[in-house]
């Protein structure tokens, strides 16, 4: 045996080789986790990745994760433990919901795809670390400069890149390619600066459960949820009630139209890149708050979105977040049908079914194309 090490708080253990970077490279080691030493009410969710073996071909830290989760099929009943994955993953739904809303808005004014929002989402989550850990700045404090400077980045982002490809009459499809390099470059500048190992926020990270009748939530969870419906209704009656929301939805329906009747589209534009990135960097912090997160969690997490968006219907607020509540809870729920693995790729299913069934989405509305 060359060592043994107990992981800290955050899950991370640290096993030195013998020997030197020579005799090092080129050998094989086998890691080997005692299940025994966990805490209780958690298990190992594929209980066959128990040992894992690799080569050491480079002088260089190797990181070895083991999925570890809460124990919820050892007492509960089949019936609780459907309550205890309901309440997940509406949690899941309200958070995607937070991140999609940005989506559908640049697509619904600009008609981009944009495949680099999962890096805007990954940006507020390490934004705040930064903040919270380097700085030392309380954790809200360090959420809201967060969620400044992913306004901030927006703003920046559309002034610096798409409105120039948008004066030049740049088509659709290569904008979508543009943001698709975009998001490969932002996650590698993610990677270089933050390091590629998880991270948590250095409050709120280990916190009793609470038992309300037969739903088991955190206190986290419960707030993140909470901070995400107050959120999703204020934008819901800005774009609904406002004379700024009206232009939104003017721009969307008719760009032309809304600019010869005296709508400065450009503005509008920039001021839905500011606040979509916006909600999505907010949307990166709650996810990271609930579930932890490192430098490609946007991209972990940008299918659900696109899944939440679609099966809603593309352009649609409401959409929106019926869509991510039924991907949410879709996720959580499969987890008593197949191995945790797999419950993304089960979601990603029920959208093909639907789609398939009702192609603009569920509240999208069917247009004709001539």
């Amino acid at each position: 045996m060359v060592g043994e090490d107990r992981s800290n708080a955050q899950g991370r253990f640290d096993i030195p080789l013998p020997g030197t970077t020579i005799d090092v490279l080129g050998n094989s080691y086998r890691v080997v986790l005692d299940d025994e030493t966990l805490p209780k009410g958690s298990y190992l969710t594929d209980p066959d990745a128990i040992e894992r073996t690799f080569d050491i071909q480079t002088d260089q830290n190797y990181a070895v994760n083991f999925s570890i989760g809460p124990d919820i099929f050892a007492e509960d009943p089949w019936h609780e433990q459907m309550i205890d994955l309901a309440v997940s993953g509406i949690v899941l739904g309200l958070l995607l919901a937070l991140a999609s809303l940005g989506l559908s808005l640049v697509f619904g004014t600009t008609g981009l795809t944009n495949f680099s929002h999962g890096e805007l989402f990954s940006f507020g989550a390490l934004a705040a670390y930064f903040f919270d850990s380097t700085v030392g700045a309380p954790l809200i404090l360090a959420a809201l400069l967060a969620v400044i400077l992913s306004a901030l980045l927006g703003y920046v982002q559309d002034a610096g890149l798409w409105r120039p490809l948008r004066k030049r009459g740049t088509g659709i499809i290569a904008m979508m390619i543009v943001s698709i390099g975009l998001g490969i470059s932002l996650r590698n500048l993610y990677q270089y600066l933050m390091g590629p190992d998880p991270h948590n926020y250095s409050q709120y990270t280990a916190v009793d459960p609470w038992n309300i009748g037969p739903v088991s939530i955190t206190p986290k969870d419960l707030a993140a949820a909470l901070i995400c419906v107050a959120v999703l209704v204020i934008v819901s009656l800005v774009v609904t009630k406002t004379r700024l929301g009206k232009a939104t939805r003017a721009v969307a329906d008719n760009p032309a139209l809304a600019a010869s009747s005296g709508i400065n589209v450009d503005r509008v534009v920039s001021v839905v890149w500011i606040s979509g990135t916006a909600l999505a960097g907010l949307g990166g912090i709650m996810f990271g708050l609930t579930q932890g997160f490192d430098y490609q969690v946007g991209f972990k997490v940008l299918l659900l979105m696109f899944a939440s968006v679609i099966l809603g219907g593309l352009g649609t607020i409401w959409g929106v977040m019926v869509g991510s509540l039924i991907v949410g809870l879709a996720v959580e729920e499969s987890a008593l049908f197949v191995n945790a693995e797999f419950k993304y790729a089960l979601a990603l299913g029920l959208l093909i079914i639907v789609l398939l069934v009702r192609p603009q989405g569920l509240l999208g509305r069917r247009e004709r194309v001539g």
